[in-house]
């Protein structure tokens, strides 16, 4: 039996997405709901990847299909593609499995030629409509078929505009449309070296092929990367009668959300433009009017699409995104997907359709995407804050950003890679803007609306968009903008606020954002679900009391050596550092004990009651002095200005900094190995959490210290340090007059300690996972150097999908960690494992230490509600 390549939409249903892509999936449910959808037929992704299987070429079975369901719809239309006295026209459009607003490519009015157009005119008694529709249609045709840049087409209209001394596209006549028309094919033949092509038939199996290609297209490619999309699913492509909504003040076009998509408060909200095709609202050409105006132009069809919005909901449990058109007075349905919408929003709509009783608690957590909730946390501007807008658009996307101003999305791109924080100005985005949307802080456009591509995209991203701002005026030759008489040139400093819409100069006051009841409400739902304990990096007691905000469940790791590294501890590490011999060491270290044990009780008091992980000092010691070479510096000045004494101290300084110099210092005298070369420095820090320990619990204030060992390799390394760690310890209680209870454990960064975790174990009372150095050591890369250099050409060339020091490499650092948790457990069944790297707070990681068993993920204190939901997304997924 031969494969089924093309769909009748009243053969498809929901279900089929995966072959019918998204779009054409509901435009089959449509019509079997009922509702008002004009016909068509979709080619499937499978008809996709096997036009790349037969090296780009459409197979004859497949054309054959295709030409069947053509036939088929023209019979049930009552019309025919290019007929010269009443023609079909259809629409093309891609559809991706996964919705990828924006970066597939569409036709419009596809059928029209030099004969054709004239029987469009003659049937519907609208001259300028029909030459309106066939120009569109060449200028779509010309861009995404033929290949000719879409700026040449504007400025061919632009031209015939300004010669006939009018500004809007709407008060074109025919005349004018054809003179259009005329330069539009002279230009497709100056570009292309061929013409326009007038066969309705060769139209439509370009526009197949042309959707087809721009699965592969860079953008497509982007986007993909970007959103974790696979790249063997292709596109379908969906061909459909079409309906005009630019037929004249009785026609229109719109798209909007069943509720909002920036708050999530349930309201429909949306866009349209009257007189004008679907294209023009999403392009941002024209700057369309609020979906509420609607109810007074036409209002027997504005309470006609609220009743389809509510119906549209219930059916799909969801918010939805919508596009539709208005012929004559009568409503069409295009299309309906899930709507994309920001992290604020999704969290009130999940909580809100829980309490409507459409979904239930565990749907709730799995709409809110954990990756996405980070948005949360965005600045934004101080309230507080004496702020003067210079210009105000449509807010777009919320949050706030200050950065220089950029207008190519290229430059934009690579000084994002330099680090600089940089905002996109542009006219309107496009698709092919998406890298410089990447990079920026924010985008600003002076035109399109709330559901312009830059409003979009930037949503998705959670990012700040201040979209349609008219005031500003753009002048990219000159690279500047004016708003009025103020110019402001590139690289200058602008602020924008996506969530009012306003622009200021300079960089203005942000503060942290604080967490709405409903994603409090979201997160203590994931609470009662999730099996994983989340906890979090904090190195002081403001880090571990903003982690308790965030719902830690204690630390999991506090790295000792970051409370070496303030200003006032430095002289005395360093002392400690150039230390001749152990007396002269210790002595540097009993000025530290009070220090650290100060640190200590600071942290243990915020944290009662919970953990708190304490790793020993990991780092190694030459980055606790300066570099050789500003030493070199300085002492040449001294030289040159005869200081004698201090030239002696920076030259003692320079000969211990080349002594304790290492080819590798990442595997080199650090961890474990420094307490046991110099086990005082180990003696002290043990003092000082266990003398905190004892004074807060005489205060009556329980304290759970955690002493953590780093960069075990053998058990006889842990075995040693524990043996001093408890020796320590028994001192210290006996000088105190009292006991705490505490655990000794290590962290498991190096393979060799995951290949014999279950000796290790035996001197352990708990593992937690070094993600980063582990990594490190399993793949050979350095962080340092990899992130920069090597890990972008491997994720480009999709050696790896993603960098292993951002997702867990689940294959090989995961196998290691399985790997050590079922040795340590093989000893110790109850024996507590947790990982502590960045990895704790990324949705994908948490959900491998779900899998994997273990206790507890550790992260920085803002990321916490993300592995806290993360969690809870990984127990209902692995039910």
């Amino acid at each position: 039996m031969t494969k089924k390549y093309v769909y009748s939409f009243r053969e498809g249903n929901a279900q089929m997405r995966n072959l019918l892509g998204g779009k054409g999936a509901n435009l089959a449910e449509m019509v079997k709901i009922g509702l008002p959808v004009p016909m068509g037929f979709t080619i499937t992704t499978e008809a996709c990847l096997n036009y790349y299987e037969e090296g780009e070429k459409i197979s004859e079975d497949i054309l054959s299909q295709i030409f069947q369901a053509l036939d088929d719809l023209e019979k049930e239309m009552g019309k025919k593609l290019g007929d010269n006295e009443d023609p079909l026209l259809v629409s093309v459009r891609s559809g991706a499995v996964i919705s990828m607003p924006g970066m597939m490519d569409t036709i419009l009015n596809l059928g029209l030629n030099d004969e054709s157009v004239k029987g469009l005119a003659a049937k519907t008694g609208n001259e300028r409509f029909a030459y309106d529709s066939y120009r569109r249609f060449i200028q779509m045709f010309g861009d995404v078929v033929m290949e000719v840049e879409h700026d040449k087409f504007e400025s061919i209209i632009n031209e015939v505009k300004q010669k006939k001394g009018i500004t809007q596209d709407t008060e074109m006549d025919a005349d004018g449309w054809k003179e259009v028309i005329e330069l539009y094919k002279e230009k497709i033949k100056d570009e292309t070296g061929r013409k326009f092509p007038q066969d309705p038939k060769e139209q439509l199996l370009m526009a197949v092929e042309a959707v087809f290609k721009s699965w592969n297209n860079q953008r497509a490619k982007v986007y993909r990367r970007i959103n974790k999309i696979p790249d063997d699913l292709g596109t379908a492509v969906n061909v459909q009668t079409m309906v005009f909504g630019n037929k004249g003040d009785d026609s229109g076009t719109g798209v909007a959300f069943t509720r909002n998509p920036s708050t999530g408060e349930k309201e429909v909200y949306g866009e349209f433009l009257m007189n004008a095709q679907g294209e023009d609202v999403v392009a941002g050409i024209r700057t369309p009017q609020s979906i509420k105006q609607l109810k007074d132009i036409m209002p027997d069809v504005y309470e006609q699409f609220i009743n389809v919005c509510k119906l549209l909901e219930k059916h799909y449990r969801d918010m939805q995104d919508i596009e539709f058109t208005i012929e004559n007075g009568k409503l069409f349905m295009l299309q309906t997907r899930s709507g994309k919408r920001t992290a604020q929003a999704a969290v009130k709509i999940a909580v809100d359709m829980v309490k409507e009783g459409l979904i239930n608690k565990d749907e709730a957590i799995l709409r809110v995407p954990a990756g996405q909730v980070e948005t949360l946390l965005h600045r934004r501007i101080d309230p507080n804050a004496d702020v003067k807008p210079i210009a105000k658009g449509l807010p777009a996307s919320p949050g706030a950003a200050s950065g220089h101003v950029v207008f190519d999305p290229d430059e934009a791109e690579a000084m994002g890679n330099e680090g600089q924080r940089v905002i996109l100005v542009r006219t309107e985005t496009t698709p092919d803007d998406i890298h410089g949307i990447v990079a920026a802080q924010g985008v600003l456009t002076s035109r399109g609306g709330m559901t312009s591509h830059a409003a979009v995209v930037a949503r998705g991203m959670g990012k700040p968009c201040v979209s349609g701002c008219e005031a500003v005026k753009i002048d990219y030759e000159k690279g500047e903008f004016t708003v009025g008489q103020l110019v402001v040139k590139k690289g200058d400093v602008i602020s924008i606020d996506g969530s009012t819409g306003e622009v200021m100069i300079g960089e203005v006051p942000m503060i942290d954002p604080e967490l709405s009841d409903e994603f409090n409400k979201i997160l203590s739902w994931a609470d009662e679900i999730r099996k994983l304990k989340v906890r979090a990096n904090a190195d002081t007691p403001h880090d571990a009391k903003v982690a308790l905000e965030f719902g830690a469940e204690g630390i999991g790791l506090c790295r000792t050596e970051h409370m070496f590294m303030a200003q006032d501890r430095l002289p005395i590490v360093q002392q400690m550092i150039m230390a001749e011999t152990k007396e002269e060491r210790e002595e540097a270290l009993a000025k530290l004990l009070p220090i650290q044990q100060e640190d200590f009780e600071g942290i243990f008091e915020v944290m009662e009651g919970l953990p708190v992980t304490v790793r020993l000092l990991d780092p190694p010691l030459h980055e606790f002095l300066p570099n050789p070479e500003e030493l070199i510096v300085e002492i040449m000045e001294l030289k040159a200005k005869g200081c004698s004494k201090e030239l002696q101290a920076k030259q003692e300084m320079l000969k211990k900094v080349r002594a304790l110099r290492e080819m590798n210092p990442m595997l080199g005298l650090r961890g474990c190995r420094l307490g046991l070369l110099y086990p005082e420095i180990y003696v002290m820090q043990v003092k000082a959490i266990l003398k905190a320990a004892c004074n807060l619990t005489k205060k009556g204030i329980k304290v759970i210290p955690e002493i953590e060992i780093p960069l075990v390799n053998h058990e006889l390394e842990l075995k040693t340090l524990r043996e001093i760690v408890e020796k320590t310890a028994e001192e210290v209680f006996e000088e105190e007059g009292t006991k705490v209870h505490y655990f000794i454990g290590t962290m498991i960064e190096l393979p060799r300690a995951c290949l014999t975790a279950e000796e290790i174990a035996n001197f352990a009372d708990f593992f937690s996972f070094g993600t980063n150095d582990l990594t490190q050591t399993t793949f050979g890369f350095s962080r340092d150097d990899a992130e920069g250099k090597i890990l972008p050409h491997y994720v480009e060339q999709k050696i790896l999908s993603d960098s292993p020091f951002i997702v867990l490499d689940r294959k090989g650092v995961g196998s290691l960690m399985k790997m050590a948790t079922d040795k340590g457990r093989s000893v110790k069944p109850d024996l507590l494992i947790g990982i502590c790297g960045e990895h704790g707070g990324e949705p994908s990681s948490v959900e491998f230490c779900h899998m994997i068993g273990l206790d507890f993920v550790s992260c920085s204190p803002f990321r916490v509600p993300i592995a806290r939901l993360a969690a809870a997304q990984a127990k209902i997924n692995h039910k």
